[in-house]
């Protein structure tokens, strides 16, 4: 990121910011301001790092510092840049792929096709009365609180996930599931669903393996909550707003 007089911006111009070490791939990931955007890997430290004007950081770190569509295309190029990095070798007969397209990769030997591989993940909130449930997973980095998520499994629905994260991970069963938005999850390359739902039935009985803590919250009562650039966040400052 670059400081400019509005503050931290993703450096535009007719040149590399950096330069781009020899045997890289540059990958064009679509238009930004109306120009062309493209992203190669750099291997850290590099010259300049410690200017004033530049500030090198990681894209979790970014949100706190770049404008909203900026560090959405961020995170498209680290989402590309993993891609790339783990698809160098077809894992059906191990021979180097090559690129067909922006987002494609093919095995010139078994002609197996790759592309960017997107996880699907659900996270639900759920409301009691007046209250919420959060939970602490035992993989958080910190103290904060948030909502049961999961991950996609094969041969189900969305909305069958939802119920079988909640069941699993709470003990308990929901009713009123409706959908509420989705969110580009590029840690490394996914894509959260977020629902709503009401509580019908049930004691929480936590999931060790998962969950260490989790509890309904009255809205004066809240631990810790995730930050503002997940759509966590985003869930539940929708139901304060309301509440």
């Amino acid at each position: 990121m670059e400081q400019q007089a509005s503050g931290y911006h993703i450096p535009i111009g007719d040149e590399p910011p950096v330069k781009v070490p020899i045997g890289s791939t540059i990958h064009y990931i679509g238009e930004f301001q109306g120009l062309p955007c493209k992203t190669y890997n750099i291997h850290m430290p590099i010259s300049g790092e410690e200017s004033p004007q530049r500030l090198m950081t990681g894209l979790r770190a970014s949100y706190d510092f770049l404008p909203f569509d900026e560090y959405y295309k961020a995170g498209k190029a680290f989402q590309i840049l993993n891609w790339d990095q783990n698809t160098r070798y077809c894992p059906a007969c191990g021979v180097p792929t090559r690129q067909i397209s922006d987002i494609g990769k093919k095995c010139p030997q078994c002609r197996q096709e790759f592309y960017p591989h997107i996880s699907p993940a659900i996270i639900v909130r759920i409301c009691k009365d007046d209250s919420i449930l959060l939970v602490h997973a035992r993989n958080f980095r910190g103290t904060f609180y948030g909502l049961v998520a999961g991950f996609l499994e094969a041969g189900e629905t969305l909305e069958e996930c939802v119920h079988r994260e909640v069941m699993e991970e709470t003990g308990l069963q929901i009713k009123n599931l409706k959908y509420f938005g989705s969110q580009p999850w590029p840690y490394p390359s996914g894509v959260m669903i977020g629902f709503t739902a009401d509580y019908a039935s049930g004691e929480i009985k936590l999931q060790n393996e998962e969950l260490n803590a989790g509890a309904f919250f009255t809205k004066d009562k809240l631990p810790e909550i995730p930050q503002k650039l997940s759509l966590a966040r985003k869930l539940i400052d929708d139901w304060l707003e309301k509440a």
